[in-house]
């Protein structure tokens, strides 16, 4: 369950661009875009489950796919994604060591955390906090 440490975004010019988006995520391209995700999903009642990832990174290659199913899968909950390289400020807030790291988000509020591809325990997590928080009808 592999996860790539930070490096830089000139590491990775020559590399395929991966595609985060797919199924039901949402891929965040402002610290705007990120508030109003978490806005409504906080007036929903929804958990968030929010994955900060690199497009160089193997490990959230391998994962992104499994990531796009569970958002299908699970549509109780607000799936996102963030590219470390182009929210660089952003994703320092948040205090990313590697990539990929999940979020769970309830209310602004983090309930859990999980970093590296580890693709058991996030479908764990995932199927847990949708059968644990139903949202407001």
């Amino acid at each position: 369950m592999g996860n790539c440490l930070l490096r830089h975004k000139y590491d990775s010019d020559n590399e395929e661009k991966l595609e985060f988006g797919g199924g039901n995520v949402h891929v965040i391209t402002s610290k705007e875009s990120w508030d109003e995700r978490i806005s409504e999903a906080n007036k929903d009642g929804k958990i968030v489950v929010a994955n900060f990832s690199a497009t160089w990174c193997g490990p959230c290659r391998m994962i992104t796919p499994l990531f796009a199913e569970l958002s299908e899968k699970y549509p109780s909950l607000v799936f996102l994604t963030v590219d470390v390289d182009e929210l660089m400020d952003f994703s320092s807030s948040w205090d990313i060591r590697a990539t990929p790291t999940f979020f769970f988000l309830k209310d602004g509020q983090q309930l859990d955390k999980l970093v590296g591809a580890n693709k058991p325990e996030l479908q764990k997590k995932i199927i847990m906090l949708s059968e644990s928080y139903k949202p407001c009808l």
